[in-house]
């Protein structure tokens, strides 16, 4: 059902990744004139060269792991030999078809995305977009910049995305010094990578590689992977990379990476070197906010050029609003998406719910995987918040022994007093999925004890989230008056 409107509003959306992809989809929706701008492709760099093809590879790397750990539950590969007698078969990566399948899921999903809003009637302009004004854009559609568009609008959304960022003494060669947009172009396994960053990007890839069966070297500048991330995780994650035998070296800054032609030697700030086949630069990205003309248009930035947004995703223009990793907000694709759908209910008048990062669910795609939403342990320390917290270890649920899981943990916090569910972190196989349900307790502020009451399949990996919150029970005798 569309919005009726005294004459119909027109969208102009600079950037197709999915907080342009959505506000696109909304925008139609509602019954707007929209026009999306896309220089890459529709999805953007999400799709095409990051999360797409990073996930179909972490995939790739949960299949061998699973295949090596097979034999803990009693299944046995073997191949036999001229003579009959079984021989036990190594597990060979062919990265050249790896990387075939994920570019070619990346552009089966942009496609897929492209026909989507072909349908829903939105005009699209592959080129580079720029702002000439609060209410128009020029698209630069030819080789070279030599052809140009102009679009009128009487709302735009900047969703522009961010790149690696890159730094002067360790420059990208796409040969042997890489970022995570130039992996898929490797034709073998590297030997030895060494991956200089521990943020959630250097954790994914570093564990994606080690289980793949690259010798892998990890950097982190700070004293445990993941920092700004529970504690609690990011200790367990440690412990899962060690006996995997990766290499941690912590408290450790990279100075500078050299290509030698048939290695890269990295050095530290304190003299030391390491060697390896490759190296990846995961030391954070850049927004691509330079050059579009939003200091003309005078849209506020920061000084390291982010769109200042507020919670309806909009900038200091009131028409123009900005979505994704190119702004101040939380830097996930789903918040990007759900920017984008904000923006433009917001502007065509629709009904809008600001947006709140305590209620953002995140996950990070090592194995095992790292889920959270909401408050977390440490703004309890820091007493930003009075809250409990339980903990159960997953190796105690059943099914986890039925599947040989023995890492991860179920953490609840929930509110002094009250019970209220006001976030939690899961690590464990599919964190991803079974955070769902506590992602809902803490949008819809439901209680422990409303929590528990919710029926969990027996065995079930979510039945640790309801053992969880039945060992939180608040006795309120208002609500239980004695019988």
């Amino acid at each position: 059902m569309s919005l009726s409107f005294e004459r119909t509003q027109s969208v102009a959306i600079i950037g197709g990744g999915p907080g342009g992809y959505e506000a696109a989809l909304a925008a139609a929706q509602l019954g707007a004139e929209v026009t999306l701008i896309e220089r890459a492709g529709v999805g953007g760099s999400a799709v095409i060269t990051d999360v797409v093809p990073s996930k179909s590879l972490i995939a790739t790397a949960d299949a061998a792991v699973a295949i090596r750990g097979a034999g803990d539950l009693g299944v046995q590969l073997f191949a036999k030999s001229a003579e009959g007698r079984p021989l036990k078969p190594e597990i060979a990566i062919n990265l050249q078809a790896v990387n075939r399948r994920l570019l070619s899921l990346a552009r089966q999903q942009s496609d897929d995305m492209r026909a989507s809003l072909v349908e829903a009637g939105v005009r699209i302009i592959s080129g580079h977009g720029r702002l000439e004004d609060d209410n128009s854009v020029v698209v630069s559609t030819g080789p070279g910049g030599t052809d140009f568009d102009r679009v009128e609008a009487d709302t735009l959304v900047v969703s522009v995305g961010a790149s690696p960022r890159e730094l002067d003494s360790a420059k990208p060669d796409n040969d042997r010094i890489l970022t995570w947009t130039q992996l898929y172009d490797m034709k073998a396994l590297p030997e030895h990578l060494i991956v200089v960053g521990s943020g959630v990007t250097g954790a994914e890839f570093a564990g994606a590689y080690m289980n793949l069966g690259s010798t892998v070297t990890l950097i982190s500048s700070r004293d445990q992977v993941l920092p700004g991330e529970d504690s609690d995780a990011a200790a367990v994650l440690e412990r899962v990379f060690k006996r995997g035998g990766m290499n941690l070296l912590s408290k450790s800054r990279a100075e500078k990476v050299e290509n030698l032609g048939d290695r890269v030697v990295v050095t530290l700030s304190d003299g030391r070197t390491v060697e390896g086949s490759h190296c990846l630069m995961a030391v954070g990205s850049v927004p691509n906010t330079a050059g579009i003309g939003l200091e003309a248009a005078g849209v506020q930035m920061t000084d390291a050029g982010y769109i200042q947004v507020n919670r309806v995703a909009r900038t200091s223009v009131p028409n123009v609003y900005a979505a994704g990793d190119c702004t101040t907000f939380v830097p996930l694709a789903s918040v990007a998406a759900m920017q984008g759908r904000t923006a433009v209910f917001h502007a065509l008048g629709d009904v809008v719910i600001p947006l709140e990062r305590r209620r953002i669910t995140s996950n990070i795609f090592t194995a095992p995987e790292i889920a959270t939403v909401g408050w977390q342990e440490k703004d309890i320390a820091d007493g930003a918040i009075q809250a409990v917290v339980h903990k159960l270890p997953l190796a105690a649920n059943p099914r986890a022994k039925m599947m040989g899981i023995k890492d991860g943990f179920v953490k609840l916090i929930a509110r002094q007093g009250s019970g209220t569910v006001v976030g939690g972190v899961i690590v464990g196989p599919r964190a991803s999925e079974l955070i769902y349900p506590i992602a809902i307790a803490v949008e819809r502020r439901l209680t422990v004890d409303q929590l528990s009451r919710v029926f969990a399949v027996y065995p079930s990996l979510s039945g640790s989230i309801t053992d969880a919150a039945r060992a939180m029970h608040v006795v309120d005798h208002n609500i239980y008056p004695e019988v």
